[in-house]
């Protein structure tokens, strides 16, 4: 029998199927408002959700006080746009996420999150995830203050971003971290710390998408001591990632707050990433980086150098003019400025520092007749100190690797 939704949550032509009945429940369209009652509403509706509902939100704002937790599989929550239906979580008083999702099959299309105390919207241990025409915001721009990150599915499967516009947070505005087949297309992160970040996950095509005016661009992580590591098979490729200019408002402590304010695309300790057909302009630090793990840490499954990793065909503006903080000032130590548009701090393990790397562990760069690189031999530097001269030829670096195949999703057949 299905459990009982308050008639004003239903449209008329679906409150006959609310009726309990007897036999398999009646997936049912559930529809929200906003008003006085909204929030104990919506919390009702995510609660009593059976699988196939779709709850609709309607035009307007919704005060919220508490976070919302979606736990069904199959359920749908839509809105009438990004900016029409709006979970506001202004007067939140906990620290938890704006919203929460640990079912399957889920689809999350057209409503915003403002000002969530935590993350915005967050999905755990999901399969088949998706995010569509959303916005996530905190309304008062750049501030430490914010949650951490915008739309975060974690530990998933099957992610899906597509359309989507982050902005504010203080870690990552579009983050997925230890999933496995992931797409992020279409989607806009700016005024964030990093824009985009893809960390310790298998299999990711991140494209079509604009990163600007944030801290860093597109980030490709590998960190330690997390359950899922060994990062590999990742495609960031035609989109744009512009005037990253926005200094880095992280909390101190966080991995991110080493990010440089006008970073593009940083690739740290991943393996097998390719890097092609993006549009990289006033990244003031450096367009493109490829750097080991930089910190000391005890986790001995983890492998800190980045092996494997592919640049090819991206069109390079403006660009290292003004490298900020620690790691621009390394940088430009070694490089000059402007710094080249693509730097490799150049570790390696020690044991293959003499022969290098094997053919599928190196890094290839393959772009037009002017661009610059640099590799910064950091390796040599600790080990012979006399050996400090950074390696700039190019041609030294040609090369391919075999491109990742598409990611492909269940609930994206279509596309």
């Amino acid at each position: 029998m299905r459990k009982p939704v308050t008639a004003c949550m239903l449209t008329v032509s679906t409150m006959l199927a609310a009726v309990a009945v007897s036999g398999p429940a009646i997936a049912a369209d559930i529809a929200v408002r906003p008003g006085p009652n909204a929030a104990e509403e919506l919390a009702e509706a995510l609660i009593g959700a059976q699988k196939g509902d779709t709850i609709w939100l309607g035009f307007g704002r919704y005060e919220l006080t508490d976070g919302l937790s979606l736990y069904v599989d199959d359920v749908s929550v839509r809105g009438m746009g990004p900016d029409s239906s709006i979970l506001s979580f202004k007067e939140q008083q906990g620290s938890g996420e704006g919203l929460l999702v640990t079912s399957n099959r889920v689809i999350l299309d057209g409503f915003a999150v403002e000002d969530a105390r935590g993350d915005g919207i967050k999905s755990k241990g999901s399969d088949q995830i998706t995010f569509t025409n959303l916005r996530v915001e905190w309304t008062n721009g750049p501030d430490e203050k914010n949650g951490a990150y915008g739309v975060y599915p974690v530990s998933s499967k099957n992610v899906l971003i597509d359309n989507v516009t982050v902005r504010g947070a203080s870690d990552a505005g579009i983050y997925v971290g230890q999933s496995d087949g992931i797409v992020v297309r279409n989607s806009l992160a700016e005024y964030n710390v990093a824009g985009i970040e893809i960390e310790n996950s298998f299999h990711a095509d991140v494209y079509k998408n604009v990163a600007r005016h944030n801290t860093g661009g597109i980030l490709v992580f590998d960190l330690p001591n997390l359950p899922q590591q060994g990062g590999r098979d990742i495609r960031v490729f035609d989109n744009e990632v512009t005037e990253n200019d926005t200094a880095n408002f992280a909390p101190k402590g966080n991995t991110v707050a080493m990010v440089p304010k006008g970073m593009g695309i940083m690739v740290m300790a991943n393996r097998n990433v390719h890097v092609f057909g993006n549009r990289l302009d006033k990244n003031d630090t450096a367009h493109v980086l490829i750097a080991a793990y930089p910190e000391d840490y005890k986790d001995d499954n983890y492998m800190f150098v980045p092996r494997g990793v592919y640049v090819h065909d991206n069109t390079y503006g403006e660009g290292g003019g003004a490298p900020d903080g620690e790691v621009g000032e390394t940088i430009s130590k070694y490089s000059g400025i402007p710094v080249p548009d693509i730097v490799w701090d150049g570790v390696t393990r020690i044991p293959e520092w003499l022969s290098w790397t094997a053919p599928e562990n190196r890094i290839y760069i393959s772009e037009e007749a002017g661009t610059t690189f640099v590799n910064l031999k950091m390796l040599s530097q600790l080990i012979l100190p006399w050996s400090t001269t950074p390696d700039t030829d190019i041609s030294a670096y040609k090369g391919s690797l075999p491109e990742p195949a598409p990611v492909e999703l269940p609930q994206d057949k279509t596309s």
